[in-house]
């Protein structure tokens, strides 16, 4: 299986202004774990997660002041819709975090997370019982 079997292709995208509290709002309201940010004047594509979000509330930070840009995960993994689920969750392992941004001609096209690898390969397993004629315990 492929990235793009498992990834969504609805992507929340925000500004680098956008406070935290406004990303939190509009993930929640979305009900994703993350949003693509988009910085055309300065670093381009980076991704704010609800883990980034959380770690600025523990440090007593502002939501209403600290803005998407200066939560941004730094060092962001990008996947293109052909990789390997295996590829993606090898990535994801080695650093560390559970969403990545997949790319099409340097262009975000999806975000695909931990979940949807792990709903991919349980729905394979169930189909491949099935097929089998598997019981499921």
């Amino acid at each position: 299986m492929y990235v793009k079997d498992a990834m969504s292709t609805l992507i929340l995208t925000i500004g680098p202004a956008h406070t935290l509290r406004q990303a939190a709002q509009l993930m929640a309201a979305r009900r994703v774990g993350s949003a693509v940010v988009l910085d055309s004047d300065n670093s381009g594509i980076g991704i704010l997660t609800e883990r980034d979000i959380l770690n600025s509330l523990g440090a007593g930070e502002n939501p209403d002041r600290e803005t998407a840009q200066t939560h941004t995960t730094p060092d962001v993994v990008f996947a293109t819709p052909d990789w390997t689920l295996d590829d993606a969750a090898d990535a994801m392992v080695r650093g560390g975090f559970r969403h990545l941004i997949v790319l099409r001609d340097h262009e975000p096209v999806g975000i695909v997370s931990v979940r949807d690898i792990i709903r991919c390969w349980s729905t394979a397993e169930v189909r491949a019982d099935a097929r089998a004629g598997a019981v499921p315990a």
